[in-house]
């Protein structure tokens, strides 16, 4: 074998940390980037915050050019809001071209895309009579300013045992319990367990706390709210049941808890009616009066402002058209360190590599937060363009639209697109949608063109809404409705628009 020299003449992407870490706050959510700013301004020492918007300083990035329709809509964008900035010294003049992946998207977004929301709890605790407790005056508290007021489940019963007269093996044995409850207000372990693992390998001390532990449970799921410290669901209901008017329907209701919750969860009236040994009219009742209690009585406590979503982008009506800005409550206010940059230049020789390095980085990361938010305000401008429609009219103008075109209008990768459009959400007339609400795939119609998923799923959820409760609307009858709007979508497609929209299937919406 001989060996030779030779050369050859190649071409290869390489990601340079700059560019990694552009990539990689492009795809952060609004949250995500609070922390990593929080941690990049602990750990290097040129970074300040800024008590007021710092200057923006350009680092080669143009201006950002908001598209404006010909006739209706006037767009209006603009970056002097952005609160980043450096000192004098920062790098202009840098390569600021969007980096790609290698990675390809699919030309069509089959993904619902809209923002995830709690499932339709209507039919749950919608009329249930609330357990008045003789010790507790604020047992009418709602719920939202329990919330705010950052009250817990744990801390509102603990509230109730104050009034109770106990032992000490009794208060501790309360206390225990109350703590040991979930954030629904189950009790998920045994009494066993849990004795278990307080007494140990004693037998007599295994008996004893089991005992406070029994007693105290009863205390317990006589608190508020109803049903707190059940088991299971079956007792979690059949507790809030106990407080109901004793009435034929009441004790059907209990009856039918004691069953297996499939059945109720079917509403096998025939079935039930057999096991119960009430009527069928009795049984339709029952399963009314369960429908109105509460199965997780501890959620209400939960805190809800954590859950609370904060827009990146605000689209407003302004004159004709709309305007696109960003929104400056997410937008961090950073500079480099005035002082500390001063220091290091007078003092070049003294300074130390490590310093420039901590400097340069300092800069880099001011940089590149400056170039994740215009491209948020570059595609959101963009999808406004394109969902013009959506803005005037609601979700049923929704038309089709995929990555691909915003990428190919504004000159970037499918993937970058796919990460901007990820956890960041747009503050709209209509409410608040992640940007990935705006994406849809297309459906055919009658004349040739295309309709919108979202679109699609905003007409089934206005068939649903206005069925009879006698006789709800089947999928296959919502298909043939939707084929009458000139919209070819098959049965199975609007199944699963169905479920995508948490709407129970026909038989379940059916009013006994």
């Amino acid at each position: 074998m001989k060996q030779g020299l030779s050369l050859r003449v190649s071409q290869h992407l390489a990601l340079t940390p700059q560019l990694q870490q552009s990539i990689r706050l492009l795809q952060l959510s609004t949250l995500e980037l609070s922390q990593e700013v929080e941690q990049m301004i602990d750990e290097n020492p040129f970074l300040e915050v800024a008590e007021e918007a710092a200057p923006r300083e350009d680092f080669g990035l143009g201006a950002v050019d908001t598209p404006v329709s010909q006739e209706t809509r006037e767009f209006e964008s603009t970056t002097d809001s952005i609160a980043v900035g450096a000192d004098d010294s920062g790098a202009a003049g840098q390569n600021d071209s969007e980096p790609s992946s290698e990675a390809k998207l699919e030309e069509s977004w089959e993904g619902d895309g809209s923002v995830e929301t709690a499932p339709d709890d209507n039919e749950w605790g919608g009329d249930a009579t609330p357990r008045k407790n003789n010790n507790n005056d604020d047992s009418d508290v709602d719920a939202t300013e329990l919330a705010r007021s950052q009250e817990s489940l744990q801390d509102h019963l603990h509230r109730q045992a104050l009034s109770l007269r106990l032992s000490p093996e009794g208060k501790a044995a309360l206390h225990f319990l109350i703590e040991s409850l979930n954030d629904d207000g189950y009790l998920e372990d045994s009494l066993t367990s849990l004795a278990a693992g307080l007494a140990g390998d004693d037998v007599e001390q295994l008996e004893a706390v089991a005992h406070e532990f029994a007693v105290a449970l009863k205390l317990l799921q006589h608190m508020e709210p109803a049903g707190v410290g059940a088991r299971n669901l079956a007792e979690c209901l059949s507790l809030q049941l106990l407080d109901c008017k004793n009435n034929d329907e009441t004790r059907a209701a209990i009856a039918i808890c004691q069953q297996p919750m499939e059945l109720l969860a079917k509403r096998d009236v025939k079935r039930l009616s057999q096991l119960c040994g009430c009527p069928d009219a009795v049984i339709k009742g029952a399963i009314g009066l369960i429908g109105r209690l509460d199965p997780k009585p501890g959620r209400r406590f939960v805190n809800v402002e954590r859950n609370l979503v904060v827009p990146d982008v605000l689209v407003v009506k302004s004159g004709r058209g709309f305007k696109v800005s960003l929104n400056s409550e997410v937008m961090p206010r950073l500079r480099v360190h005035d002082i500390y940059a001063n220091a290091l230049k007078q003092n070049k020789g003294q300074g130390g590599q490590a310093l420039q390095q901590r400097l340069q980085e300092a800069r880099w990361f001011i940089k590149n937060i400056q170039q994740r938010f215009d491209t948020i305000l570059r595609v959101s401008s963009a999808i406004v363009e394109r969902q013009k429609n959506f803005f005037t009219h609601g979700e049923l103008a929704m038309r089709p639209l995929v990555l691909r075109e915003i990428a190919d209008e504004l000159g970037l990768h499918e993937s970058t697109i796919s990460r901007v459009t990820t956890a960041k959400y747009m503050s709209t007339p209509f409410g608040t949608f992640e940007l990935k609400y705006f994406f849809g795939s297309a459906l055919g119609t009658e004349t040739g063109g295309n309709a919108s998923s979202t679109a699609v799923r905003a007409l089934i959820k206005q068939f649903v809404a206005s069925e009879s409760l006698k006789k709800p609307l089947s999928d296959n009858q919502i298909s043939e409705m939707l084929k009458e709007q000139g919209i070819e979508c098959a049965r199975r497609t609007v199944a699963k628009y169905r479920e995508a929209l948490r709407i129970a299937p026909a038989n379940l919406r059916k009013s006994l």
